[in-house]
């Protein structure tokens, strides 16, 4: 399957909308959004984590230190209110970008229903 690159600012709005069914690890993430896109979307670590730090900084994901069902150590995430305010806000704003990307692909003949 070819790689696709996600848009810049997406990853957040992924891993957001993943934390909203409940905390996760970063690995758990990853798979979560690996299992519900039926692999198109793998994220790696190199992206995942700078952006679960970045998310943890603006105060929109909150991070403890938890012991995983194997007994190991991990990092888990969850969702704080002002990043639920933040979900909502970011996807607002992918679906107005997606109704404009398939406004686009459509052709001038198409008009926005909301």
């Amino acid at each position: 399957m070819t790689r696709i690159e996600l848009l810049q600012g997406t990853l957040d709005l992924l891993i957001l909308q993943t934390l909203r069914f409940g905390p996760q690890h970063g690995y758990g993430i990853a798979q979560l959004l690996r299992g519900r896109s039926s692999g198109v979307l793998q994220v790696d670590t190199g992206s995942l984590y700078p952006a679960l730090h970045r998310l943890t900084r603006h105060g929109f994901v909150a991070a403890e230190w938890t012991i995983s069902e194997r007994r190991q150590r991990v990092r888990t995430y969850r969702l704080t209110p002002a990043g639920k305010k933040q979900l909502t806000a970011e996807r607002a704003r992918w679906d107005d970008l997606s109704f404009a990307i398939a406004s686009v692909l459509r052709g001038p003949d198409v008009e926005r229903k909301r």
